[in-house]
């Protein structure tokens, strides 16, 4: 049974898939245009764009950009939602449409309500929208609302997002990174005293391994395959741990360098699968073989760096040592062989980087994952130095800035220090609710409002039945978005309002971003494409304004980007050089974050090392036809939002697939294109083709978010991040029940 897959993703296909999109938006020469203006990249956090140019990453380098990237752009540069479009289309409709279907939709122009007994959506004026949102939070409980953001809009609208909450009287203020990278902010923040990334980009030109585990930016992130191919060129290795086999990190045509383009560049030099849920027990294995070398190889553990830097080494090494290889190796599901090359390749490197994405954190175990990750570094001493750390592979463009800006549930305390001092307040202290846990409140009755600030609450939450079900018994739910997608639906409170906004190049006054590397960018922005849009900071600011008319904070001053940027670079620690921004154009790393010399910011002034425990596997308890799945993304998808029902990495045509290893088909005796039900106590998926793919035996694949209906509210005890990479189904024929 072949797999059919392609030689190499990326390359050609990749370009004519831009070209696509440029042929789509319809207006081909204002799109090329838009990618060569200063505005950062709207798709991943790898970032370009800002103020070195368009199509120019921190380091400068040209050309930097992406299918992803153009599919973003091409999506704002749509026309508008047509006027009658509400009136042809009630919410019964609407429910039942793709998120494709709703992102071809058009931009979004006028504010839209529905109220309790509409059938459909109505345009109102923004006066009307204004009046309404204070009317409902003036009789709104602090206590009994809540304020999310999703990383694809500004620091300058988030840092007013969570003031405008917090003067309100609720902590209840959170983002999409909960349902996303948390674990690895958790998880570093305990083993080094940072949460984001220990280097800068320019650290990878370098590095001479790279670990990526749990990734697939071949889809996901696009530009990091060149870092990935510049390594494999300088004679470095790349050692990929990933469950599947995915054709992308085998061989990526780099489509800006002619040779790669021509002929294809090899990525992977080493590719692991372990079981889904096994990379507690990778790491375990390799620390164990590097433990083994380091008896007959001197400099194999830098205990120098342990000695000086590092604490709780001893109970760590003696984890590692009372862990059997057979425990190791029936969990991982990879040979001792294997794991002990890997350990001999990482003590012959001088600088190795570890990148991470969802399929380490989107665990009940991330942090546990992450901090396994950690500990491997710690081990060598690949931390605190130039060339060599930790790298999350983040997602939304922005999502670490709006974090790092105070859309978080608790702020820490420096932060929450120079607020209160700033604007002579006293703020609330009690921690908010994470993500996760507004929407279970949401479900139990607990919340009259909620506030979204772009993204889509309802796609990225688990159990989907259980998030339209919480959604609907809010009082009132405000969307803020460029496009539709299905949370305006799906997602409805008893009262919804939904409101147009600008996108990051059509703001009227510049505003910034921050990278994965802690890089600040300063975008322009641009004119307007529609009338009617607004800017997402003004519309926060004037809402606070008609809230707070005589309140302590002088909302007037923060009506302009620049004057909330004064306020962001007072308030939020590592920020002062943004308040030089406006002037100097100079874009920064966020002080104090790029570890460049082992000094670490936990009570002791040391990184610490973790003990994990290896996680009981559940399959056990399950028949022959159970499975571990893990959800994924498409290469023509960002997030939730969907541009093509095909995946051409993955040699799919539509999102209603079961990706299987041959070997398992063959035991249920089941074939290509069968249909199936695959299910589970959460829910269930009927007429789901079958194909053949090379993921490990035992595990499946299928496509986020269609497949919410099958994840259980199972999450990581400590960041509160749901386990959407592991879970635990039944996968059988139409028709056929055990």
């Amino acid at each position: 049974m072949s797999y059919k897959l392609p030689r190499s993703a990326g390359g050609w296909y990749a370009i004519l898939a831009s070209l696509k999109m440029f042929w789509r938006s319809g207006a081909v020469l204002p799109l090329f245009k838009s990618l060569f203006t200063k505005n950062a990249c709207k798709s991943c956090a790898l970032g370009m764009g800002g103020q070195k140019g368009g199509l120019r990453d921190e380091r400068g380098s040209f050309p930097s950009v992406c299918s992803k990237s153009i599919q973003a752009q091409a999506s704002d540069m749509q026309g508008a939602v047509p006027a009658d479009f509400f009136d042809r289309h009630d919410i019964a409709t609407l429910k039942n449409r793709s998120p494709l279907e709703l992102e071809k939709s058009g931009r979004l122009t006028r504010p839209m309500l529905c109220e309790p007994g509409d059938a459909r959506y109505r345009a109102i004026s923004w006066d009307e929208a204004f009046d309404l949102l204070v009317e409902k939070l003036k009789a709104t409980a602090p206590d009994r609302a809540f304020f999310y953001a999703s990383g694809r809009s500004s620091n300058e609208a988030g840092f007013v997002l969570q003031l405008l909450a917090r003067v309100f009287g609720s902590n209840n203020v959170n983002n999409c990174s909960y349902y996303c990278h948390q674990a690895s902010g958790v998880g570093l923040s305990q083993s080094l005293g940072t949460g984001t990334a220990t280097i800068e980009l320019e650290d990878l030109t370098g590095a001479d391994l790279i670990f990526l585990l749990g990734a697939n930016p071949s889809s996901n992130h696009p530009r990091f395959m060149r870092v990935l191919m510049d390594v494999r060129r300088r004679g470095g290795h790349v050692i990929v741990v990933n469950p599947a086999r995915e054709r992308g990190l085998e061989n990526f045509s780099v489509p800006s360098d002619w040779r790669s383009l021509l002929f294809g560049s090899e990525i992977a030099s080493v590719y692991v699968q372990p079981h889904i849920g096994g990379d507690i027990a990778v790491c375990k294995g390799i620390a164990k073989g590097l433990f083994d070398m380091s008896e007959t190889l001197r400099g194999t553990v830098d205990r120098d760096f342990i000695e000086n830097y590092a604490e709780h080494f001893e109970e760590y090494q003696r984890d590692i040592d009372n862990a059997s290889w057979e425990t190791i190796e029936s969990s991982s599901g990879v040979s001792r062989e294997q794991l002990r090359n890997l350990a001999g390749i990482y003590a012959r490197s001088r600088n190795a980087v570890f990148a991470w994405a969802m399929g380490i954190t989107h665990h009940a175990h991330g942090v546990e994952n992450v901090q396994s990750i950690a500990n491997l570094a710690l081990l060598r001493g690949m931390v605190g130095r130039k060339y060599a750390g930790l790298l999350p592979l983040r997602g939304h463009s922005n999502v670490q800035g709006i974090g790092s800006v105070g859309v978080a549930p608790q702020l820490k305390k420096a932060f929450l220090d120079n607020l209160e001092s700033l604007y002579q307040i006293k703020l609330p202290a009690v921690k908010g609710l994470d993500t996760l846990g507004c929407m279970e409140a949401a479900d139990a009755g607990g919340f009259d409002f909620a506030w979204n600030l772009g993204g889509n609450l309802y796609g990225s939450n688990p159990d989907a039945s259980f998030a339209e079900r919480a959604l609907s018994k809010i009082g009132f739910v405000l969307y803020m978005n460029t496009t539709l997608n299905q949370g305006h639906f799906r997602g409805m409170g008893r009262t919804t309002l939904v409101l147009p906004v600008l996108a990051r190049d059509e703001e009227p006054e510049p505003t910034t971003q921050e990278s994965m590397f802690n890089y600040v960018r300063l975008s322009d922005g641009g004119p307007a494409r529609h009338p009617g849009p607004r800017s997402e900071a003004s519309v926060i600011v004037e809402v606070a304004r008609r809230l707070f008319p005589r309140g302590p904070i002088p909302w007037d001053e923060l009506k302009t980007a620049a004057g909330i940027r004064g306020a962001i670079g007072a308030a939020a620690p590592g920020f002062k050089q943004i308040l030089e921004i406006d002037k100097t154009r100079k874009e920064f790393h966020i002080e104090g974050r790029v570890l460049h010399r082992p000094s670490f910011a936990t009570p002791t002034g040391r990184a610490s090392f973790k003990v994990t425990e290896i996680p009981r596997d559940s399959l056990e308890k399950g028949g022959p036809n159970q499975f571990k799945l893990m959800t994924v993304r498409s290469d023509s998808q960002f997030n939730t939002v969907v541009y093509e029902l095909h995946d051409k990495y993955r040699r799919v045509d539509s999102r209603d697939v079961v990706l299987m290893n041959p070997e398992d088909m063959r035991r249920l005796g089941l074939v290509e294109n069968a249909l199936v039900t695959v299910r589970n106590a959460t829910g269930m998926l009927t007429g789901q083709k079958l194909a053949p793919y090379p993921v490990k035996a035992g595990n499946i694949m299928m496509f986020f978010p269609e497949t919410n209906i099958l994840v259980p509210r199972i999450y990581d005890s400590q960041s509160k991040t749901p386990s959407f990479k592991s879970v635990d189904v039944f996968v059988e024929r139409e028709g056929w029940r055990e």
